[in-house]
């Protein structure tokens, strides 16, 4: 009988690293990062974070899905959503022959169209449990890329569920992680979540655990945040906190301890761990590119570019601190900027739509700050350092 779910490669690696290097590598990156991550060119200087672009996770995503296609070729391939949220390497995959399942604003994926012999791609942020068994009834192949850490958190949410405590999720509830995460809980009859966005939504629960606050208010407030019949005197009884491996982990670990705080005063603090449970869930690579980014913004910057998808959520998170301390610059890709305008098209931190503006590079010297999001392919940072360049008449070599 043919094997139908693979998690651990098919050992192709060797096939399909001349590919990944022409798609994603770059040699002015290693440039950079060879003479202690800084390019000085002209009065321009470049300071690029010391940890930055492709994580471990979308690494390995990545190489999976072109490992798939080349084990494949005669196959129809499919991808759950998208891979990463990275707009330049989904288009390679597209490329690539691989057909894009999407979801439709609060709807289902359609896998109407996938038979048996289909490949079917899980992303990096992986599927809901009841996406994955809509698709293992099917009866194609899987091919799951689900990241280490994602399961990580997965496992943490599980046993919550199991042992009774509602799982109170750090994350954004429309997100794909948050989305695949939240669905853990359905493994189990009881098993309860409820997402909160920020720490203003995690005060409003603090409240409600501290016995501020009418259940309609609260029904009301975080609709579509919760479980289905979600009943905050009974749930919010036993709670265990998770997040969203790429939210910002000083607000996720602040958000527990607020919890915490509530929990403890409501039920005493000799009873508390029948009550309340954590877990610092932030992945190591997301925590170490915030890191980096901090280190960074530390120096003497005149602006800062943060490089990655506008849906990104750990790019946006690196554009939000990079904010406090210089002006920041959170464009898509390297082609946001014209060399010849000399404009920038980007999108500001808080902001839902992008912005064009020129003027943004202003004359005589000047240090720019560069990072990257986890799924922000090494070539389209050296591009944008190139384009940067280009706009000021300097050239720089490969």
């Amino acid at each position: 009988m043919e094997q139908t779910y693979f998690r651990r490669g098919f050992g192709l690696k060797g096939d399909i690293e001349g590919a990944l290097a022409a798609d994603y590598h770059s040699r002015l990156v290693d440039r950079i990062r060879a003479h202690g991550y800084v390019l000085a060119v002209g009065d321009l200087t470049f300071k690029l974070a010391r940890e930055f672009g492709f994580c471990y996770g979308v690494d390995r995503a990545v190489e999976y899905a072109y490992e798939t296609r080349t084990k494949f070729p005669e196959r129809r391939v499919f991808l759950v959503g998208e891979i990463i949220h990275n707009p330049h390497v989904n288009k390679k995959l597209q490329a690539m022959g691989v057909e894009f399942l999407h979801r439709p604003d609060d709807g289902e994926f359609d896998f109407g169209g996938i038979t048996p012999a289909d490949v079917v791609i899980l992303p990096a942020f992986g599927v809901t449990v009841k996406d994955f068994e809509r698709l293992r009834a099917v009866g194609c192949v899987l091919v799951d890329t689900t990241c280490g850490s994602v399961l990580n958190v997965w496992k943490r949410v599980d046993s919550y569920a199991k042992d009774g405590f509602t799982a109170v999720i750090h994350g954004k509830y429309y997100h794909e992680e948050t989305k695949a995460t939240s669905s853990q809980v359905t493994k189990y009859p009881s098993g309860k979540y409820l997402v909160v966005r920020d720490m203003a939504e995690a005060r409003q629960v603090c409240a409600y655990i501290e016995g501020a606050g009418s259940r309609e208010q609260f029904v009301q407030l975080l609709a579509g945040k919760m479980s289905p019949g979600f009943d905050p005197d009974r749930d919010l009884a036993r709670v265990g906190v998770a997040n969203q491996t790429t939210m910002l982990s000083g607000e996720s670990l602040a958000i527990a301890a607020e919890i915490r705080r509530s929990m403890a005063k409501r039920y005493g603090e000799a009873a508390l761990a029948e009550h309340f449970r954590t877990f610092d869930t932030i992945c190591s690579a997301t925590q170490d590119r915030q890191d980096a980014v901090l280190k960074l913004i530390a120096e003497p910057l005149d602006l800062m570019v943060v490089i990655g998808g506008y849906n990104s959520s750990n790019t946006t998170h690196l554009a939000a601190i990079c904010h406090e301390k210089a002006p920041t610059y959170h464009i898509e890709d390297a082609s946001c900027i014209d060399p010849e305008t000399g404009a920038i098209r980007f999108r500001p931190v808080g902001a839902r739509e992008e912005r064009r503006v020129t003027g943004w590079l202003p004359s005589g010297p000047l240090t720019v700050g560069v990072t990257a999001g986890a799924s922000t392919p090494n070539n389209k940072i050296g591009e944008t350092v190139e384009r940067i360049a280009a706009a000021r008449g300097l050239s720089l070599l490969r």
